[in-house]
């Protein structure tokens, strides 16, 4: 457990009884930053899965005086180049109700000191999307720059895909 000094925030793993706030938190994220509405037993399934596959996924829960204020999820991701780990921080959401007080910041410094404590890690990266300008400020705030970088995708589940 972590800390921001004088911010009330405490930083914690998350374990299978913060289940419910995690598919919460994601469900009310997708719905604000992509308008995505998720079918609610199979992100409860997929979070399950999470805690299943330590090796891919890790959740960090962020406290106010014991309330579920936030959360990010922490995935790996093998660099070659750099004989290492890239850490990628994902699901990232905290309740309106505390944004602007310190409760990303505090998940991030105590993400980012794991880091820094890990041989393996050689970088902290998220994805933010393009028109989400309050999100890049608040990650630029924190030191991150641009990676230079656009995603490309293809949805293997998408339904009407023509097959290829």
């Amino acid at each position: 457990m972590s800390s921001q000094p004088g911010s009330g925030v405490v930083v914690r793993d998350a374990t299978v009884e913060d289940v419910e706030s995690i598919v919460d938190f994601n469900y009310r994220l997708a719905a604000e930053s992509e308008r995505k509405i998720l079918d609610r037993d199979v992100l409860t399934s997929g979070v399950r899965r999470g805690f299943g596959h330590p090796e891919l996924c890790r959740y960090f829960i962020a406290e106010v005086n014991g309330d579920p204020a936030g959360m990010t999820m922490l995935t790996y991701e093998l660099t070659d180049w750099q004989d290492g780990v890239i850490w990628w921080l994902q699901s990232v959401f905290v309740r309106p109700r505390y944004r602007k007080s310190g409760v990303f910041r505090s998940v991030y410094d105590h993400i980012k000191a794991l880091a820094l404590a890990s041989p393996d890690a050689r970088a902290l990266a998220l994805y933010v999307k393009r028109y989400n300008q309050r999100a890049i400020e608040t990650y630029k705030a924190m030191g991150m720059v641009d990676g230079d970088y656009d995603v490309m995708e293809y949805d293997l589940r998408a339904p009407g895909r023509p097959q290829d």
